[in-house]
Parts: structure tokens; sequence; C-alpha cells
């Protein structure tokens, strides 16, 4: 079975018997979608909440509500439909402890953008594994829509 490591502002997307891989997510998030019925899996790594917020607009696999519908469409370019994807999310977590407000608390509100944009594109999340104080590793396997999630605080669990 062959593996794809999906980076940092970046995405995949891959037909049965691949594994998508994401490593170190702290407050970033990773989307896994899946398509049950043609076995075709998209995960995206998102950093940052909005692309409204970022000065260079370039990268659309950067930001929750770019990334997400990005994804979508180039799983959608590969014969997958929207209305049969659903979605596992990890990561967002708070991985230093400052007490200020909303500019710090980027995982928050990269978990918070995930949500929003999956509902307004209908797709649903079945599973997720968000916030807290740890870094995730994430694996999906693109023949059964499992998601491996690794920490080294919390060990692994399949969801």
């Amino acid at each position: 079975m062959s593996k794809i490591i999906v980076r940092m502002a970046d995405y995949a997307v891959a037909r049965k018997p691949t594994r998508l891989v994401s490593l170190g997510l702290g407050s970033c998030v990773g989307i896994a979608l899946y398509d049950p019925q043609v076995q075709i899996g998209g995960l995206v790594h998102i950093m940052l909440p909005s692309v409204n917020l970022a000065r260079s607009k370039d990268n659309k696999a950067k930001f929750a509500d770019t990334g997400i519908a990005h994804l979508v469409k180039e799983m959608q370019k590969e014969g997958a439909l929207k209305q049969r994807m659903v979605a596992k999310i990890a990561g967002g977590a708070s991985m230093f402890s400052f007490t200020s407000d909303c500019q710090m608390n980027i995982g928050e509100r990269n978990v918070e953008m995930t949500k929003k944009v999956l509902a307004e594109l209908g797709v649903k999340i079945i599973a997720e594994d968000t916030g807290m104080d740890y870094g995730r590793t994430i694996e999906l396997d693109t023949e059964t829509g499992m998601l491996q999630v690794r920490s080294m605080r919390k060990g692994n669990k399949e969801i």
C-alpha cells in the first residue's frame, strides 16, 4: 500500500489502496474526506481559519474556508460525489498557554471554521479528535475510510 504525505498547507486526493498521512498537527487541522462508494479519500492540512486575514492568498490549502472547498472539487474530479462524502477532523490544539483572547487561539478558530465550512458544503462530520493541548499525526486509509490518530501523549486510536 502506498503512502502520500500531506504537508502543512497542502492537500492530496487518492483512490484505494493508498494512505494519506499528515504529520505534526498542532493548531493546524487535518480534514479527511471520504466517499465510501468509490473509495476515494482526500486530506487537507489547513493552517489558518480564513484567507481574508492573510496577506498572501495564493495557497488555497492553507486556509479552512478555501482549502476544504478546493479538496471537495478535486475529489469530484476523480469521481467522488459530495453528497456521499463524510468528514473526519483532527488537530486544532492549543499548543501554548497564552491568556490573550482571540489572536492566539488559532487551533480553536481553525476547528470552528472547519465545522462551519463543512456544514455549508453539506458534508457531515462523522468523527473528530480536536482541541486539547497536544499534537497529532493522522493517516487516512482510502480502502476503509478509517482515520488513525497518533499522539505521543495519548497513544493511537482509530476514528
